[in-house]
């Protein structure tokens, strides 16, 4: 039935009429169906509200990370890396990919690919200058407490042995991405990972299972010819982007419409109960790691095949329990959950809306808590205030942004927050 016919109601069969508008039916539905051929592929959701479970798992990502980054104390035992094969930087990869393609893949489509490619070349310059920023710091606050507490093992532990021994050489390569000091792998990744945005973008504008599909044959060739980015003065990233843009891409995938056409598969029993049993299965084997007696009931041929589990270039079998994780956590946790709401999740939420800054702020603060801890006392007291402390100020600095955008930059346009808004974008 046609528009017309739901207003006037159902034509007299046999009418001139009737024939009339069966023809006009027939034409509106040939110029319907030309219209979907030519359209595109990827579907974006209406502007509207932020997505808060983004937010609030790219906070408790950041959370993890720094406690994950402090000397092992009592609440790292909170930490999911665990009780299975993932840990945070799984999560806050998947939900960049996620946001970055959610904000970008929307400029696209109104703005074309030129102006897309110009403001994602902004965003990495935005996360590059961050990082050469933090570099600088991180190099300078290691330096000062290794000479004013004449302990050069920190220099040696921290990684920068060899910026103290060829300064300008050392330079030169970490602005080339090449040398990184400890904990500051992640921002590197996300910037390489960025840079291909555009083009993942492009393909998936019209083509977006077949642009996963080429992202997982990378991800094998790498495994398979053991590609890899080199890193000054040797070895390689700890993060290899041509095995980790598979999480990347996969984010964006979902962002793009693969998530809504995903929802039979992630609402069925069986998804469930697959997943819960697999994470079992991987939080058995990580007590294999700490009592070594379980291990007797785990047989030759599967430990064979499962280890090592690489982190470098994101295992199958962390990617498996991340894909775990996440379809029980969309399955348990609605987007319209009134929790996210509550007072007790905002410092998580405010921190996962500020990522770069936070995470950059958490690199700051875990070499500072691992050098009191060395320095003042190593306790689990001590431990655990450091570790609160050092979340408190996180949130602190995520709630003073928050008040900074929404009050002092009251010149920002609605439009161009609603359009390109870089904190949506995976780190801001």
């Amino acid at each position: 039935m046609t528009i017309a016919d739901q207003v006037t109601g159902s034509p007299i069969a046999g009418t001139a009429d009737a024939k009339s508008l069966e023809a006009k039916s027939l034409e509106a539905k040939s110029v319907e169906a030309k219209l979907r051929a030519a359209a595109p592929a990827v579907t974006l959701p209406v502007i509207g509200e932020r997505e808060l479970r983004l937010d609030l798992f790219r906070g408790l990502a950041l959370w993890l990370i720094f406690i994950d980054h402090l000397p092992p104390n009592l609440l790292t035992w909170f930490t999911i890396r665990n009780y299975g094969f993932s840990d945070a930087t799984e999560i806050f990869i998947f939900i960049s990919g996620y946001t970055a393609a959610f904000v970008y893949g929307r400029a696209m489509l109104d703005s074309g690919i030129v102006i897309a490619t110009a403001r994602v070349l902004r965003r990495v310059w935005q996360i590059y200058v961050a990082h050469v920023f933090l570099f600088t710091i991180f190099l300078a606050e290691i330096s000062y407490v290794a000479t004013s507490f004449e302990n050069p093992l920190y220099t040696e532990e921290m990684g920068i042995m060899d910026f103290l021994k060829q300064p300008d050489v050392t330079i030169v390569q970490a602005l080339l991405l090449r040398f990184r000091p400890v904990n500051m792998d992640v921002l590197p990744l996300y910037i390489v990972l960025m840079l291909a945005l555009p083009l993942i973008l492009w393909l998936m504008k019209w083509k977006p299972d077949l642009t996963l599909g080429l992202s997982v044959v990378l991800y094998v060739v790498t495994w398979e010819f053991d590609l890899y980015f080199s890193a000054y003065p040797n070895g390689f990233w700890a993060f290899n982007p041509l095995a980790w843009q598979l999480l990347f891409v996969f984010g964006a995938w979902c962002a793009l419409g693969g998530a809504r056409r995903m929802s039979r598969i992630l609402a069925s029993p069986v998804t469930m109960w697959i997943s819960i049993a697999y994470l079992l299965a991987a939080f058995y084997v990580t007590l294999t790691w700490y009592l070594p007696q379980l291990s007797h009931f785990m047989p030759k041929r599967i430990e064979q095949w499962m280890y090592p589990i690489d982190k470098t270039d994101l295992d199958v079998l962390r990617f498996t329990h991340f894909l775990a994780l996440a379809a029980l956590t969309v399955r348990f946790l609605p987007r319209d959950w009134p929790g996210l709401k509550s007072s007790l999740l905002r410092p998580l939420i405010l921190c996962g809306q500020h990522s770069l800054e936070i995470f950059c702020l958490g690199v700051f603060l875990a070499f500072a808590g691992h050098f009191i801890l060395a320095e003042v006392s190593g306790g689990p007291g001590m431990h655990a205030l450091i570790s609160l402390c050092g979340i408190l100020i996180m949130w602190a600095m995520a709630w003073v942004i928050s008040w900074y955008k929404q009050v002092a930059d009251k010149s920002g346009s609605k439009t161009k927050n609603a359009v390109g808004n870089a904190d949506l974008a995976g780190g801001g």
